[in-house]
C-alpha cells in the first residue's frame, strides 16, 4: 500500500458540505467560492443538456451480425475522436446491481459524520472519506464529499478504509467492480479495433490493470453559481466509467469547443470517458476531455466512478502503429506508476497533468517532469 507523503501537507480546515448544509443551509464559506473566471454561468447550469454519442454494447459484441457490429465500432470511433465521452446502453450489467451500489453509496453518505470519519482521506492521498487533491490552506474546495477505495490489484487496497457500515457495502463493491472490470476490458477491445489494431492489444499491454472506485455526493447548494461540485480535470486513467444516481440532478459537464456542455444521463446507461493514458497511447488521436461537476440549488446528486488503468509497472508511450510523418510522436515514454504519482500529487487543473508526458517544444520548459513522492491510484 502506498505510504502517505513524506512531508506533511497543511490543508487548513475543510468543512464537510453535508454538515454545513444541515447547520447553515444558506452559508457558503469563502473557501468554496470560486474566482469569477471559474464560476459556472447560470445559463450553462440550466441550459439544455447535450446529446453525447450513445454506443449500444450489445451490437458491439454481436459477432453474428458483422454489418451491425461494424457500424457500432464506427460510432465508437467517432465518439472517441470527436467527443472523448459516450454513454453505453445494453451493457449487460444487472440493473439490480446498479441499484445496489447506489443504495450502499447513499447509505454510507447518510451515516453520522463521526462514523464516516473512521475512514479518513489523509491529505495527499486519494483513498478514504473526505476531499482529494487538496494541497494548501488557501486552495478552493469542491462542494462535494468523496469516498474512494483502491480495488485491484489487492496490493493497492487499504483494508482499514473499507467500511463496516452499511453491512452490504464491501460485498456490493466487490461484485460491482468485477462487472465493471469486464466491461472495461471489452470496451478496450473495441476501442483497439476502432483504431485498426488487434482487439487484445490493450489487455496484453496493461498487465494486471489497476482499478479504483470513487463515490461522490453533492448536497444541494444555495448558490450553485458560486461553487463547483468538482474542479475541471481530465482523468489519468485509460477508461473511466461513471454511474449517475437515479433521479439525481444533471451535474456532469464536458468542455466542448470551449463551452461547458451538460450531460443528460440516459436511464440505466453508463457514461464512459477516455483518460490521459489512451490519449498518450493513441498519440493524441483519441483525446481525454476536460470535465467538471456543478451543483443544484434544491437537489442532491450521487455518482459512482470507476477508474481503469494499466499496472504501475508498465512503460507507456504512443503505439508505433499510430506514429508516422504526418503524426509525429507527441509524448515521451514513461512508467505509468511515475505518471500516477505525478497525477495524484497535483490539484485538479484541467489537462495540466498531461504535460508530464508531452514532448516539449524547443521553446517550452521541461519544468514539472521531476520525480514526486510515491502516492496512490489514478
Amino acid at each position: 500500500m502506498a505510504p502517505v507523503p513524506i512531508s506533511p501537507i497543511k490543508v487548513g480546515h475543510i468543512d464537510d458540505v453535508q454538515e454545513l448544509r444541515k447547520v447553515k443551509p444558506t452559508t457558503i464559506p469563502e473557501r468554496f467560492i470560486r474566482d469569477k473566471a471559474e464560476r459556472p454561468e447560470l445559463a450553462s447550469i440550466l441550459s439544455s443538456p447535450s446529446n453525447i454519442p450513445v454506443v449500444n454494447f450489445s451490437k458491439l459484441i454481436n459477432g453474428n451480425n458483422r454489418d451491425e457490429q461494424h457500424d457500432e465500432i464506427s460510432k465508437l470511433r467517432t465518439a472517441c475522436e470527436e467527443w472523448g465521452f459516450f454513454q453505453v446502453v445494453n451493457h449487460e450489467i444487472d440493473l439490480s446491481l446498479l441499484e445496489g451500489i447506489e443504495k450502499v453509496a447513499k447509505d454510507f453518505f447518510m451515516l453520522p459524520l463521526e462514523e464516516k470519519q473512521k475512514y479518513p482521506m489523509m491529505p495527499g492521498t486519494v483513498q478514504g472519506y473526505g476531499q482529494a487533491f487538496v494541497f494548501s490552506e488557501d486552495q478552493k474546495l469542491d462542494w462535494c464529499n468523496m469516498f474512494a477505495l483502491g480495488v485491484e490489484p489487492h496490493c493497492i487496497r487499504n483494508p482499514k478504509l473499507w467500511p463496516k457500515k452499511p453491512a452490504a457495502f464491501s460485498e456490493t463493491v466487490e461484485i460491482y467492480s468485477r462487472e465493471i472490470r469486464k466491461l472495461c476490458k471489452n470496451l478496450l477491445k473495441y476501442v483497439a479495433m476502432s483504431l485498426g489494431l488487434k482487439g487484445d492489444v490493450f489487455e496484453e499491454m496493461f498487465g494486471t490493470a489497476v482499478q479504483a472506485v470513487r463515490m461522490n455526493y453533492y448536497p444541494p447548494c444555495s448558490r450553485p453559481d458560486l461553487v463547483l461540485g468538482l474542479s475541471p480535470h481530465s482523468d489519468g486513467s485509460a477508461l473511466t466509467v461513471l454511474q449517475q444516481g437515479k433521479g439525481s440532478s444533471v451535474g456532469l459537464q464536458i468542455l466542448r469547443e470551449n463551452t461547458w456542455v451538460p450531460v443528460q444521463p440516459i436511464p440505466n446507461a453508463l457514461v464512459i470517458n477516455i483518460g490521459d493514458t489512451i490519449e498518450v497511447l493513441t498519440n493524441g488521436r483519441y483525446k481525454s476531455v476536460e470535465h467538471r461537476a456543478v451543483t443544484h440549488r434544491e437537489n442532491d446528486r450521487l455518482s459512482i466512478v470507476t477508474f481503469y488503468a494499466p499496472n504501475y509497472e508498465i512503460e507507456l508511450g504512443p503505439m508505433p502503429e499510430l506514429v508516422d510523418e504526418n503524426n509525429p510522436c507527441k509524448f515521451r515514454r514513461y512508467n505509468h506508476g511515475e505518471y500516477n504519482k505525478h497525477y495524484v500529487a497535483n490539484k485538479l487543473q484541467g489537462k495540466k497533468t498531461l504535460e508530464f508526458a508531452k514532448i516539449p517544444n524547443k521553446n517550452s520548459s521541461s519544468k514539472g517532469l521531476h520525480p514526486v513522492p510515491h502516492q496512490e491510484y489514478p
